[in-house]
């Protein structure tokens, strides 16, 4: 991460035997080692910090902080990337003025549709970007082989080579049933990631009791995937940490960070994630700046708050000597702010570089530059009719099972439910908001085709698709009539996803 001769250079500098290359003066340090903050001047050299109280030094070039207050990036612990829908490239945009300079990525999704091939394309221009992505290695691709079809996999040899890779920080989030029912190759993966010094992310939804201790013997550090306050708590009673969620689905912030307030059970074991959120509501809402303004709100101190979004994380993954505090050594990456009760960054740094500018990005966007083949992954044996979709059954009436959605969540439930058979296939009920849903395989292997009924859409007249599917991203579409199911399926492919 730092060679011999930048090592020395930084000594030399510590040592005024040579001059910064940029000093921040009149800076209040929030300090999240210490939990205090202190006047200072930010003295930097190579893109990392020298000290942050570097009054005395000389410097090339001095920047005047007009005592606003300097914090580290924020960082967030557990993100799809593909799922932004923006290439790495231009993420600068949406992430740096909201403060964010580290991305904790697992980007199963590529993986999924194209294997190792395109997990190396979605990062072969990671050195060229304004933030920080560390690797969470995808370790379950496919999830459940056998019962989806994937366009690519990731195997133990896969896996144990990306684990090697220097950005790499965790295996991914753990499957929970292939860590319970004990799969070698499963389990294989976690000790090829342990015995690189890396930690295991978990998947704990839903798990309780003797299942939830299992899967902590199992090796993971954390649980991403907690709803409320007493799930995280039989976490963090585990030894797991907690990485706090709110993203686009899954708002889980509220629930759980309410609960540490009320009980006073702030822990430095708490980080927060987004998991997934789209590029519009990062727009609006904001990403984890939004996160510590809330934790705020509901009564966390801004120093806890803070914390949660830097230096929490940056031990939890045992990358604290790169990132996530203004100490010496660390990459230059930091927020001068206004205001600590609501924290909305002026300007950001990234290895001592400014990439924002009052709030507005100013860096340079490097040209993506992808292969071609990867963007022609969608492949249809079948989906194009209408006849596709049917569903075949006897009688007037059949009974079915129906996925019930709720709002803000990706958990559901199933109940049974009758509807009518016209022509001889069963058909939804939009007065009742009962869906059709299928999977469609898009990566053009067998045509294969899952039918079943859903209720929470809300939807009256035709149809909606999307090649976002976790976690085999195939073709998943919702409908009111099979016709319009297959259009969708149809358009998908033509636009490539």
């Amino acid at each position: 991460m730092i060679s011999l001769s930048e090592r020395k250079d930084l000594i030399r500098a510590a040592l005024g035997q040579v001059p910064l290359d940029l000093r921040i003066d009149r800076v209040q340090v929030v300090n999240v080692f210490s939990g205090t903050i202190e006047p200072g001047s930010i003295g930097i050299k190579g893109g990392r910090i020298v000290t942050p109280y570097a009054a005395d030094y000389d410097a090339n070039v001095v920047v005047d902080g007009q005592g606003r207050f300097a914090l580290p990036g924020f960082i967030d612990t557990h993100v799809h990337l593909d799922s932004t829908l923006v290439v790495p490239e231009f993420l600068s945009q949406l992430l740096l003025p909201r403060g964010t300079t580290v991305m904790l990525s697992d980007p199963m999704e590529i993986a999924n549709v194209a294997g190792l091939p395109g997990f190396k394309a979605l990062f072969h221009s990671i050195e060229k970007l304004d933030y920080h992505i560390f690797l969470e290695v995808s370790s379950r691709v496919p999830t459940a082989p056998g019962l989806e079809t994937t366009g690519g996999e990731l195997d133990l040899a896969d896996v144990s080579e990306i684990l090697t890779w220097p950005q790499a920080v965790s295996l991914g989030e753990l499957d929970p049933s292939k860590v319970l029912e004990m799969r070698d190759e499963y389990l294989l993966k976690v000790e090829a990631a342990l015995r690189l010094g890396k930690i295991c992310n978990g998947h704990a939804v839903g798990r309780v009791g003797k299942e939830l201790v299992a899967y902590a013997c199992g090796g993971l550090a954390d649980d991403h995937e907690c709803v409320d306050y007493e799930e995280a708590v039989s976490r963090l009673q585990l030894g797991m940490a907690v990485l706090v969620r709110e993203g686009s689905t899954e708002r889980n912030l509220d629930p759980i960070l309410k609960g540490v307030v009320e009980n006073g059970t702030y822990s430095h074991h708490l980080m927060f994630c987004t998991d997934d959120k789209h590029p519009d509501e990062i727009l609006e809402e904001g990403h984890i700046d939004f996160m510590v303004n809330r934790a705020i709100e509901l009564g966390l101190t801004p120093m806890q708050a803070i914390q949660m979004a830097t230096i929490n994380a940056a031990k939890h993954f045992r990358i604290e000597h790169l990132i996530g505090s203004l100490s010496p050594g660390r990459w230059a990456d930091i927020l001068l702010v206004d205001d600590l009760q609501h924290i909305s960054p002026n300007q950001v740094f990234f290895k001592g570089k400014i990439v924002v500018e009052d709030g507005k990005y100013i860096g340079t966007l490097p040209k993506p530059e992808y292969p071609d083949w990867l963007y022609k992954t969608v492949t249809l044996k079948s989906g194009n009719s209408g006849s596709d979709f049917r569903l075949e059954a006897a009688g007037d009436q059949a009974e079915v099972w129906v996925i019930d959605l709720f709002p803000d969540q990706i958990i559901n439930t199933r109940t049974q439910d009758k509807l009518r058979v016209i022509d001889g296939a069963v058909a939804p009920d939009p007065e009742r908001d009962i869906l059709k849903l299928a999977v469609v395989e898009r990566h053009g292997k067998n045509g294969n085709i899952g039918v079943s009924f859903v209720k929470g859409f809300g939807l009256k007249n035709g149809a909606l698709a999307s090649s976002i599917a976790h976690d085999h991203h195939n073709i998943i579409v919702a409908g009111t009539n099979d016709d319009d199911m297959a259009l969708c399926a149809k358009t998908i492919e033509e636009m490539q996803g």
